[in-house]
């Protein structure tokens, strides 16, 4: 259960990381209020969240979630929202980032973690 905690704390994180990059996006270099308004909310409520993940998943996994699919849907709101264009270099590097986070995530499911008690 307290792994599964863990887990919806870094959903949290994750999902108002990628708000907050696209707002940073919107901002136009913080020019525009409400959109760097955004920007400053989205990321302290994502390391917030980040941070109280950590209290129940060893950071090797969480950062490694947060980050590798915090980049892969970052690039697909890009093209989706921004028109943003997808190479085949940006193709292959999006699926190295993800192939990276589900090696580490089977190395460590397979050793045995033990978090301090809070």
């Amino acid at each position: 259960m307290k792994r599964m905690i863990g887990y919806i704390w870094l959903a949290v994180a994750i999902a108002t990381e990628l708000f907050a990059t696209s707002m940073l996006k919107a901002s136009s270099g913080f020019s525009k209020l409400f959109p760097s308004i955004g920007v400053v909310i989205g990321f302290g409520i994502a390391f917030y969240a980040l941070s109280q993940s950590l209290l129940h998943i060893p950071l090797s996994i969480a950062y490694a979630i947060w980050s590798g699919v915090g980049t892969a849907v970052t690039a697909v709101i890009g093209i989706a929202v921004w028109k943003e264009k997808l190479t085949l270099s940006g193709v292959l590097g999006l699926l190295l980032i993800i192939a990276g986070v589900v090696l580490l995530n089977r190395n460590t499911a397979n050793e045995a973690v033990t978090l301090p008690d809070q």
